[in-house]
């Protein structure tokens, strides 16, 4: 058997994918950095596993594939029909992003509602100048919108400081510890009314496409915050930029975009109380979060030699994991 690695790995990660590949031959593709990986066709047709992300056009090629491992946690690109060769199985790298991504969603709460952004501003221009009153996470509702790994990692961190933490799933089930409550889409804009943070991470799907319009922003509560840290496409960029500037909104931060890079030209750089990250909370920025996409994989490879059941493993129809 085949494995191919076509993602970037050090020294420690070759040990841990070796000891998994228990003698089969594994072959490392260059790759810097959490990206698709563009491999050459040779190498592709002799795959009958690929570890990593490979650009998906390209996996025409893999007709031998049985199984594509993800270093990412999105697969939507992975689910066209046509993409996957027929037969394979896809699994991504949930779980692996939940520290790093959370931590940086604290991060933005609290630069918001501290008012950090506005005294790094002051630093600048050597204005000391008392901005006001702040705001406390304690005794606050926070709902956050896709309550998987990182959902639940978020509300683990807000619940702990006095939050009531709200999660939004697809489906009613169990309240989880993360959480003081659940709810489902259906109800979204009751749960919005009520909301002072409202943290979105939505994938790309068409259920979740423009999900967050005028009409939602205008359903959220006055004063209250918006945090997206899932996938771009949710967000109609001028709808919130007008929920900003208007005041409805306190002040919203985004990790991603739609598109990517944002264009120089777009009101979302310049609009007050509005801040962007360039898709940074995850990736490899922290160490942690390279370490556990190459543990997940390692451990799915010795599953499948194993024959045994994978982890993760994506549904196609809806681009989540099962």
């Amino acid at each position: 058997m085949r494995i191919l690695v076509a993602m970037e790995v050090h020294e420690e990660h070759v040990r841990w994918i070796e000891e998994a590949a228990q003698g089969h031959e594994v072959v490392y593709w260059p790759v810097k950095g959490l990206v698709s990986a563009s491999v050459s066709e040779e190498e592709l047709a002799k795959a009958d596993v690929i570890i990593g992300n490979v650009v998906p056009a390209q996996l025409r090629h893999a007709r031998r594939l049985r199984w594509l491992q993800l270093s990412s946690a999105g697969a939507d690109a992975y689910c066209k029909d046509g993409v996957m060769p027929a037969g394979a199985a896809l699994t991504n790298a949930t779980g692996a992003f939940g520290l790093a991504i959370a931590e940086h969603m604290t991060a933005l709460v609290f630069a918001m509602m501290k008012k950090l952004y506005r005294y790094y501003d002051n630093q600048k221009n050597a204005d000391w100048h008392d901005e006001g009153q702040v705001e406390s996470v304690y005794g606050k509702t926070v709902l956050v919108i896709g309550f998987g790994d990182l959902g639940r990692q978020f509300g683990k961190r807000m619940k702990a400081m006095g939050a009531h933490v709200v999660g939004m799933r697809r489906r009613s089930g169990d309240v989880p510890t993360e959480a003081d409550e659940m709810g489902t889409m259906d109800k979204l804009d009751e749960y919005l009314a009520k909301a002072d943070i409202v943290a979105s991470c939505l994938p790309n799907t068409a259920e979740t496409y423009h999900l967050y319009t005028k009409e939602r922003f205008d359903a959220m509560k006055k004063g209250a915050y918006f945090i997206n840290v899932g996938r771009g496409s949710n967000v109609v960029q001028d709808d919130l930029c007008a929920a900003v500037r208007s005041g409805h909104l306190a002040g919203a931060a985004v990790d991603v975009t739609e598109p990517e890079p944002l264009p120089a030209d777009s009101p979302m750089w310049h609009t007050p109380g509005l801040y962007v990250t360039p898709h940074v909370s995850g990736g490899y920025h922290l160490q942690a979060t390279h370490d556990n996409i190459v543990r997940i994989a390692a451990a799915n490879l010795r599953h499948f030699l194993a024959g045994e059941a994978l982890e993760n493993v994506v549904d196609f129809a809806t681009g989540y994991k099962k």
